[in-house]
């Protein structure tokens, strides 16, 4: 029996109509559908995707549970684990698509599955999709850069205290628990929460930002 293929799959922000074309036909033709959440309707790439492909509601689910937390030991045994379960629909000869927010090389954790795979030798493909920064820059109506400004794009859970002192603009990414921390940072900042989902709030400036913030909170600073 051939092996089957897996896909890391690109689902956008948030708006279902920021899915590629691509990504609308991998997901059509994938038997499997792999999710990192321990509940297919609570998991927020499935929700995104299934407003644009309704079908894959009758698709079978691999349910990947994926710990928040930084604990190495615990994050590797997860990682492992759904390694092996994506492996054994490989095996079956199933073709499956693991679905992941923003595009599937920044900060996704369809990553920590998917390179495990191929290093495993399985047949592997990246789609892309459109990462948030630039979904949330589009929002805010403006620019992320232009001519010769640098981009850095920073996971704000972690230290952001020196961000400040890097040229050019900076993009701190999945920002909502350290919200404290952005906020005193001394620059401007505007930023988009949960862009393209419900509940999406908008921010301009510093003031406007309230203390608390969602996980999908990404501000940018000039």
């Amino acid at each position: 029996m051939k092996r089957g293929k897996l896909y890391g799959v690109s689902v956008g922000p948030g708006d279902p109509e920021l899915m590629t074309l691509k990504a609308v036909r991998i997901i059509k033709e994938a038997e499997v559908i792999a999710l990192p959440h321990s509940e297919r309707d609570k998991c927020t790439a499935y929700n995104i995707a299934v407003q644009a492909v309704p079908e894959i509601a009758d698709k079978e689910f691999l349910m990947i549970p994926m710990p928040m937390t930084k604990d190495s030991k615990r994050l590797e045994a997860a990682h492992n684990a759904g390694a092996e379960a994506v492996e054994e629909k490989l095996e079956e000869g199933k073709t499956t698509a693991f679905l992941t927010l923003g595009d599937v090389t920044v900060y996704s954790s369809c990553q920590y599955i998917y390179q495990r795979v191929k290093a495993d030798g399985y047949e592997t493909e990246l789609v892309s999709g459109v990462p948030s920064f630039c979904a949330a820059a589009a929002r805010l109506d403006r620019p992320l850069v232009s001519g010769e400004e640098r981009l850095h794009v920073i996971p704000a859970s972690y230290d952001i205290s020196d961000c400040t002192e890097l040229d050019g603009v900076k993009v701190l990414m999945k920002a909502g628990k350290n919200i404290t921390a952005v906020k005193e940072l001394d620059c401007g900042i505007c930023g988009v929460e949960n862009c393209g989902m419900d509940g999406e709030r908008v921010y301009l400036n510093k003031d406007e930002i309230e203390d608390k913030q969602g996980y999908y909170s990404l501000f940018i600073i000039d």
